[in-house]
């Protein structure tokens, strides 16, 4: 909005309200005045009806005829005549109704309707006397009401409402057109005035503009007055004098931040490949807080090519380098789909965490769901291994779920941003656990705990891993299973829990008819060779089920 148009909303308001304020004020009193005037005119009519009225009953009293309906009657039609002769404009009448409401006295023809009769017997019924508006043969009227109780009249002087307040209409009607001229006239002044008052305003925003679009500091303002507005200008041209000395300084600068920005894109792109890009952004932000760590529940993942050793002896270093490139950028693409952040490549193994640097409410699944992605791109991999004559990857995949502490680890020469703890020992442990029980993918129960209602999982058996002198549950999960696996892993865990109860006859006969389902199946085959055993040599009477591992 322009300084002229505000100038204009805000000074017109001033100058029109006490004027409309005055219009108002004049206008009610003269509304107040006529209907004042014009009431007390009816109210005068009325009054002279009833006090004729009261001379007719007066003379019927005195000469005692006041009990003769034949004199009564004369009596109330000589009412009716002077009523008639008090009458100045064809839109008055005067009216008398009985307690019916219906009409014994009218100065003119009239049909009142059944609720209008309703209406002026209510009234008679509650007495009600003085100033009336009222529906009179469909039309508003105004009037005087009165009694007069020899007759047993409800009287009524009235006018019609439109011709009550004609002059009203008229002073309105001129009243506003007094507003509309007054209105006129003080926006067309303001807008000069407002011109004269904004066009050195106006000059200074052309210059500006010129600048702006030429870049030349070197215009400057024509000063007009002597005033506030002079002032304004005369600084104006001061300001964009020493803006064009320090014109040449800014744009050194400026180019020298493009050159620092430009490296700082590349060594920040370098650095992304070695530490996530959000602990980058957390790090610039608060760099205090680089060599702190934090305590947090998070998922770990490891995952490991088996038997690489002997497939690299039977592949040249580039053609390995080659396929292992291949390799982790499908297996990282997975990993960081899933908000996961690849800790660090250990030779052909690959370490992810998920929860940091930002915690999430499904880190466990999270992490599963890579587990299971990894495993399918696997497949996409070795499709292409096996188009190019190359041998194809087996992976073992281990994931736990549990407090770590994560930060940056090591020094300020040399750090790295991962995490360490009890937890991720056990995570790397689960991934060997997959060479033994021939899984491709092994998590603790923690993990299995947060998935179980979204992917099948199987309990494989409860180990004690090396370091450790605790038993740990551990399960391995399908994305999904075919009928003949549910049954399977139905008889399955039927034949787990007897033999965790250490019946070892009826648990060996349910792993065999697991295998019989599916003969492949590794789990099964092994715990029928362990039931066989224990039934032949039972463990010790403290044995829950598990199994001790004395390698890693």
């Amino acid at each position: 909005m322009t300084i002229r148009r505000k100038i204009i909303l805000i000074v017109l308001p001033l100058l029109m309200t006490p004027l409309l304020m005055t219009v108002l004020v004049s206008s009610l009193s003269a509304r107040n005045g006529i209907s004042i005037i014009a009431a007390e005119f009816l109210r005068f009519k009325n009054d002279t009806v009833l006090n004729y009225a009261r001379s007719q009953w007066d003379l019927l009293m005195n000469n005692g005829f006041d009990s003769d309906p034949e004199f009564v009657a004369a009596a109330k039609e000589a009412v009716s005549s002077f009523a008639g002769t008090i009458i100045r404009s064809d839109t008055e009448l005067i009216l008398a109704v009985d307690r019916t409401g219906s009409p014994v006295l009218a100065t003119r023809k009239i049909e009142l309707s059944p609720a209008e009769q309703e209406s002026l017997a209510e009234s008679f019924a509650k007495e009600l006397e003085g100033w009336r508006r009222l529906r009179l043969a469909g039309e508003s009227y105004v009037g005087q009401a009165a009694f007069f109780a020899p007759f047993d009249w409800y009287i009524l002087s009235t006018e019609k409402e439109e011709v009550f307040y004609a002059a009203l209409g008229q002073i309105y009607r001129r009243t506003a057109i007094i507003l509309i001229l007054s209105l006129a006239a003080a926006a067309a002044l303001l807008i000069v005035f407002s011109n004269i008052l904004t066009r050195p305003l106006n000059a200074m925003v052309d210059v500006i503009r010129e600048i702006i679009s030429t870049g030349d500091l070197s215009k400057k303002v024509s000063l007009q007055y002597q005033d506030e507005t002079g002032q304004l200008g005369h600084y104006f041209n001061l300001m964009t004098g020493e803006l064009d000395k320090a014109y040449s300084q800014i744009k050194k600068y400026a180019y020298e931040m493009v050159l620092a920005k430009n490296r700082e894109t590349r060594i920040r792109h370098i650095f992304q490949k070695y530490v996530p890009n959000n602990v980058i952004e957390q790090f610039e932000e608060a760099p205090e807080s680089m060599l702190k760590g934090d305590n947090r529940v998070m998922a770990v993942l490891f995952s490991d090519i088996r038997s690489f050793t002997t497939i690299s002896e039977n592949m040249s270093p580039d053609v390995l380098v080659e396929s292992l490139n291949g390799y982790f950028e499908k297996m990282v693409d997975v990993v960081l789909a899933k908000n996961g952040i690849v800790d660090k490549y250990i030779g052909d193994a690959i370490m992810a965490f998920f929860g940091a640097p930002v915690k999430g409410d499904n880190d466990a699944l999270l992490s599963v769901e890579a587990g299971l992605g990894m495993l399918s791109s696997l497949e996409v991999f070795n499709r292409r291994q096996r188009s190019l004559g190359m041998p194809p990857f087996r992976i073992g995949i281990g994931i736990n779920y549990g407090v770590v502490t994560v930060g940056n680890i090591g020094s300020e020469k040399k750090m790295d941003y991962t995490v360490i703890g009890d937890m991720v020992n056990l995570a790397s442990r689960l991934e060997g656990l997959t060479k033994i029980y021939h899984e491709p993918i092994i998590v603790s129960e923690s993990v299995q705990q947060r998935v179980a209602s979204s992917y099948p999982c199987r309990l494989i058996d409860r180990v004690i891993v090396k370091g450790k002198s605790s038993a740990v549950r551990i399960y391995t999960v399908r994305e999904s299973l075919s009928e003949k696996e549910k049954e399977a892993w139905e008889i399955y865990h039927a034949a787990m829990d007897l033999y965790i109860r250490r019946d070892f006859a009826e648990a060996g006969k349910r792993f065999e008819r697991v295998l019989e389902l599916l003969p492949r199946d590794y789990p099964a085959k092994m715990y029928r060779k362990r039931s066989e055993d224990f039934f032949r040599n039972p463990p010790p009477a403290d044995w829950q089920g598990e199994s001790v591992m004395t390698s890693k």
